[in-house]
């Protein structure tokens, strides 16, 4: 959560919402990280999940990451939370809590739904503490100006 947590802070300091996340090989290997670029990129699915699992699929020439981990600061949205069901990532630790956008246990909670065909194990609260300062800082910061 480390890696994830660095990636958030930069993600900050491109002017995006901080949110970093990495993904792990089941020989614990890192094979991909990214934090949030949707203003970068002018992309609305350019979110740090959604770039870890693209550049981990690329690196595995695969689809699917089977016995991978996926961490990330924030609950995943509804999109970031398909995403990872499709990918058939197998275990999902994520820090601070989304009531207003998750999708995992708040919202949309997508795993919930009959219609997912995968889900992950899922943890909630890993490094919650800086995770939810990053995304409080940054949103106080944007109130500021």
């Amino acid at each position: 959560m480390d890696q994830a947590l660095s990636e958030a802070r930069a993600a900050a300091a491109r002017g995006e919402v901080p949110v970093g996340a990495v993904v792990v090989a089941p020989s614990g290997a890192v094979v991909a990280c990214a934090g949030n670029r949707t203003r970068e990129l002018d992309d609305p699915t350019a979110h740090a999940e959604i770039l870890a699992l693209r550049a981990a699929c690329r690196a595995a020439g695969s689809e699917r990451l089977p016995g991978h981990d996926l961490y990330v600061t924030l609950e995943p949205c509804p999109m970031c939370a398909a995403a990872i069901s499709f990918a058939r990532i197998a275990r999902l630790y994520y820090g601070a809590a989304d009531p207003k956008s998750g999708g995992v246990d708040h919202g949309a909670r997508v795993y919930a739904h009959a219609q997912c065909h995968h889900v992950p194990e899922v943890y909630d609260g890993i490094s919650a503490a800086p995770s939810e300062a990053l995304l409080k800082r940054f949103f106080a910061e944007r109130r500021r100006c």
